[in-house]
């Protein structure tokens, strides 16, 4: 690998500074950038998807870490950047300009089993993130997700039940998966500094329960959480046979969908697909 320049001397020399429109911030220091690839472990060799590069601080680490990285990035100012990675790091990267919101992921990666790693723009990110969850095909071909979040929605993904921060989220990461807080990450590491804190999720896909419909999941938690404040004998009315089969499995449909656990929800999903 060829030694490299600072981050900060090749936004200058390329003249990048971060959109607001893209939802960009970008993180200058190479010892929290290797902190964070080294969150799923090992990945000399693998195979790794990154949306939202930049100009490519987090892929740098990743390339260090010795991972094979496909970048999705749809800022075309980024590009010389990171065709310059490219050549540091030969046969390692591979670049894909455009909106991984309308690329199918799976198919990028040739089918093959790859960890997601990413300071994802916060505009997209949390639309990738339920898509990346969805799906009746499991286990997914990610291995793993270790993704950048506003830390408010960080902490909504790893909640408990009980709580404001439970929700939608909550259960759709964690009816399949394992959901954590890897680490947190202060607002002044980024340049321009975001107005939130921010902080880092490391989800990894576990045994799917057996006769449970992905999309009745998804259809449930998000009528139950849409109208939150609403007793679930309100909230659910409109999934046919929902009300009535709460009251089969013993949940009072006057408790509201926060004190839900993540088992009941599955277990209503599971009465509903029959």
């Amino acid at each position: 690998m060829t030694a490299l320049p600072p981050l900060r001397e090749v936004i200058a020399r390329h003249g990048l500074s971060a959109s607001k429109a893209l939802g960009q911030n970008f993180l200058f220091d190479e010892h929290l950038l290797d902190r964070i690839a080294a969150v799923p472990g090992d990945l000399s060799g693998k195979q790794v998807l990154e949306v939202g590069p930049g100009p490519g601080g987090l892929t740098r680490a990743l390339l260090r870490a010795g991972a094979r990285v496909t970048a999705i990035e749809m800022d075309r100012r980024c590009l010389p950047a990171l065709a310059e990675l490219g050549e540091a790091f030969p046969g390692q990267l591979r670049v894909i300009e455009g909106d991984a919101l309308k690329l199918d992921h799976a198919e990028l990666m040739g089918g093959e089993p790859f960890a997601v790693l990413s300071n994802l723009p916060y505009n997209v990110g949390t639309a990738l993130f339920v898509r990346w969850l969805g799906g009746e095909h499991w286990p997914p071909l990610w291995t793993s997700l270790t993704l950048m979040f506003q830390q408010e929605v960080a902490q909504r993904i790893a909640a408990q039940p009980g709580g404001s921060a439970y929700g939608r989220l909550a259960v759709l990461a964690q009816w399949r998966s394992t959901a954590k807080l890897a680490m947190k990450v202060h607002r002044s590491a980024f340049t321009p500094p975001p107005k939130v804190m921010s902080a880092i999720v490391h989800v990894e896909p576990t045994a799917m329960p057996e006769g449970v419909s992905a999309r009745m999941l998804e259809r449930l938690t998000e009528a139950a959480f849409g109208q939150r404040r609403k007793m679930l004998r309100q909230s659910l009315k409109g999934v046919p046979g929902a009300v009535e089969t709460l009251e089969k499995l013993g949940i009072d449909p006057q408790r509201r969908a926060e004190t839900v656990t993540v088992a009941e929800f599955v277990e209503l999903a599971r009465s509903l697909g029959r």
